[in-house]
């Protein structure tokens, strides 16, 4: 089982297992069924290495911010990041709602409060789980499906240890703005319900990289 320091470490480490390993899969390079672990997810900014990933902290909690209102209309991250990026456009409806907002899809239900509240109240709970992703309501996907099936809690020797469960996970965008989200989330959870942070274990049935995300193919970059 792989483990990681760092997000970071997460993806320099990943991002050349896809380039080497990934299989061609609908204009990606694809790995399928990846898990690992994140020892300390308070450690989420992602850092420029080999790979030059360029990636904004700044956009990243902002997307927070906007998830914590838990209206998911891109109007609302608009006013807070100062624009609506691309990628958020094209997945709104006409009238700007989607589907991916992960702080509204935990506060549906009240999903996030009963979890907190099972975790304050038992340790021992196997159902401190939140439904993101749900194959009964796929007839509303029509612009945007949610990227993420399920997120799950686990206290052990009183740290709170979280698992996030992937249907697909680009890495370059998904994973950098994701892992960012559900950190904040574990720690958010476990500051409420009264635990330390424990570990961030995040799995993806399909993790990959566009292909214009990969790197020009040569010996020396194989090897690395």
């Amino acid at each position: 089982m792989h483990s990681f320091k760092t997000a970071s470490d997460a993806f320099h480490d990943l991002y050349w297992r896809i380039v080497r390993d990934g299989v061609d899969f609908a204009g990606t390079k694809a790995l399928f069924n990846v898990g690992f672990y994140i020892e300390n997810p308070a450690l989420n900014n992602i850092e420029d290495g080999k790979v030059k990933r360029n990636w904004s902290i700044e956009y990243a909690e902002a997307e927070w911010q906007w998830y914590l209102v838990g209206l998911p209309n891109i109007k609302m991250l608009g006013e807070i990041y100062g624009k609506i990026p691309e990628i958020w456009k094209r997945m709104a409806n006409d009238e700007g709602y989607v589907n991916s907002n992960y702080g509204y899809q935990w506060q549906r239900n009240d999903q996030l409060d009963k979890v907190i509240t099972m975790l304050r109240d038992n340790p021992d709970t196997r159902q401190a789980a939140i439904s993101i992703y749900d194959g009964k309501e796929i007839n509303e996907y029509e612009y945007d499906t949610p990227c993420t099936y399920a997120v799950q809690f686990t206290v052990l020797n009183n740290k709170l240890n979280m698992s996030v469960v992937m249907r697909s996970n680009d890495l370059w965008y998904g994973f950098c703005n994701d892992q960012y989200q559900f950190s904040k989330l574990q720690l958010l959870v476990a500051q409420k319900a009264g635990y330390d942070v424990g570990t961030y274990y995040h799995f993806a049935h399909n993790l990959h990289l566009y292909d214009n995300k990969l790197p020009v193919m040569n010996e020396r970059q194989y090897h690395i």
